[in-house]
């Protein structure tokens, strides 16, 4: 089983939810007094949510600065305490600013998580649905977002600290985030998020203090908001975005890790849950997890000999090999090899299959591991002993693939399209006894177990499903009661969460994808 790792920001949720609302009180939900006076190019201002002090704006045309003031707790969880300078907008567009934290006028240190926003927000009213880029007087920098009026606040936390200037745009449902670190060109980050707004909606500038007893100031300069460029008629290229991601769900916070452009696949864990190891553009590379999140370079991974690997590759929970699935040759059909911890000169062929063998597996044990063989239309899953031997077929028929051992070494899960569909399916590690745990209709597949057994979580598509890059959800469902629920909506497929993607209990992996000019 793989080992838990601290990720020392985690906090108490609940605890902090209690505070704040009882901090909020009734008053977060009122009707919001409107200062209907033009402020900039905004047409009014208004405190969302409760001030216990109200909230205050104004524009200086000589400096082309906003400064707001607000003593709001938060714009987190369900509800929100903010003072907002907005007008109302229909369509498409960009709001850019450089964010400013002035030395504070009280007699104590300032809150860390005091805000200055970029919000476009469907009402006015305390729990919006909203999305919103935030920059935090600790210099973090997080894109958040509410799919809709009363759920939790989600968030991508960018691993760049207190860029100079951010962007963030709304083309469609589509709401994206861009900066710039020291004053080049804005560009994009990997953090996004699909919305729904109804026109009209708001957008504005937000400021909040997160401290109820302090009113906090924070500058806006250099605002810009028009509508956003056409877009360039030159080919897109495809980014990926490496994301960590927390399932509770008070906290459900995704860690910007890697953003590139090119092909990202099959991320997975190192055995201490303190590095990543993906496939990018045909190499292997291991990416140190940082705490706070900070962009860490990535470290090629050695396949000696090896070639054309195909990113279905794993570490052993005992953190001693990974198994990668390569050629020996361009020509060569794929196998599966195992290689030092660390890299180096491979061990093997494991496999010797007449058609191409997929690692996709370890169990827990470090004993076992679980892979495919066949093709696009037809494949069966397979089991080896790690140290070689004769191989195990579990499955003769349809289209078989993502199996995951269950941490007691009792269940394979996988999906399989024997009922019509791609489901999510277990057996014995045998392969009797196969049991369906999905219908539904989604296209389910590449199913993993938490490490304490409790949690399946696992890849959802649209029925109407293509083999490139679409609408995709990680959903997880709970053992003890059945229930399945949405973690995360992005843009993927197959390729953002193959390969085991639970670093301890509470976190998971994936990679999404986006077309850019």
């Amino acid at each position: 089983m793989r080992a838990a790792s601290g990720f020392s920001r985690r906090r108490s949720s609940l605890t902090y939810l209690a505070l704040l609302l009882a901090q909020l009180g009734s008053s977060a939900f009122a009707v919001p007094r409107i200062a209907a006076d033009p402020i900039g190019v905004f047409r009014a201002q208004s405190d969302v949510g409760a001030a216990a002090t109200p909230g205050g704006g104004h524009y200086d045309a000589a400096a082309d600065c906003y400064t707001l003031s607000s003593a709001g707790a938060n714009t987190w969880y369900h509800v929100d305490a903010f003072h907002y300078v907005w007008l109302t907008a229909s369509g498409d567009w960009t709001l850019t600013a450089e964010i400013r934290f002035p030395p504070p006028a009280y007699g104590h240190e300032p809150n860390p998580h005091r805000k200055g926003i970029l919000m476009f927000r469907q009402s006015l009213d305390a729990g919006s649905a909203n999305a919103a880029l935030a920059v935090h007087g600790s210099g973090m920098t997080a894109l958040q977002y509410r799919q809709g009026r009363g759920e939790n606040t989600q968030d991508v936390e960018i691993n760049i600290d207190l860029p100079k200037t951010v962007r963030i745009e709304k083309r469609g449902d589509l709401v994206t985030a861009f900066v710039s670190r020291h004053g080049e060109p804005l560009h994009a980050v990997g953090a996004s998020t699909r919305i729904h707004l109804r026109s009209p909606y708001y957008v504005g500038l937000g400021a909040l203090s997160h401290d109820i007893g302090t009113t906090d100031t924070v500058q806006f300069a250099h605002v810009s908001l028009r509508r956003p460029d056409a877009a360039k008629r030159s080919p897109p290229v495809l980014y990926s975005t490496l994301q960590t991601l927390q399932i509770e769900d008070q906290f459900r916070r995704a860690s910007l890790i890697r953003h590139v452009p090119g092909l990202m696949q099959s991320v997975n864990w190192a055995a201490d849950a303190k590095a990543l190891y993906v496939a990018e553009d045909g190499h292997l590379n291991k990416i140190a997890v940082l705490d706070p999140p900070t962009e860490a370079a990535p470290q090629a991974v050695a396949t000696g000999k090896l070639v054309g690997c195909s990113g279905n590759d794993g570490m052993s929970p005992d953190g001693k090999w990974l198994a990668v699935s390569c050629r020996e040759s361009l020509q060569a059909l794929h196998q599966i090899y195992m290689l030092p911890a660390g890299g180096g000169d491979p061990v093997g062929p494991l496999t010797h299959g007449a058609q191409s063998s997929f690692f996709h597996a370890w169990s827990a044990d470090s004993r076992t591991i679980a892979f495919t063989r066949g093709s696009a239309s037809k494949a069966d899953i397979y089991t080896i002993a790690a140290d070689g031997g004769a191989e195990s077929r579990l499955t003769r028929d349809t289209l078989n693939d993502g199996p995951d051992f269950s941490p007691d070494g009792v269940y394979v899960y996988f999906d399989s399209s024997r009922s019509g569909a791609s489901q999510i399916w277990r057996m014995h590690v045998d392969g009797t006894q196969p049991e369906q745990i999905t219908d539904d209709a989604y296209e389910n597949s590449s199913p993993h177990v938490s490490p304490d057994g409790k949690y399946l979580a696992f890849l959802s598509q649209p029925a109407d499903v293509r083999t490139g890059v679409g609408d995709a959800e990680l959903r997880i469902i709970a053992f003890h009661d059945g229930l399945i629920r949405s973690l995360v909506h992005f843009q993927g497929n197959r390729d953002s969460f193959a390969m085991y993607s639970w670093g301890d209990l509470n976190h998971l992996a994936f990679i999404s994808y986006e077309r850019q000019p």
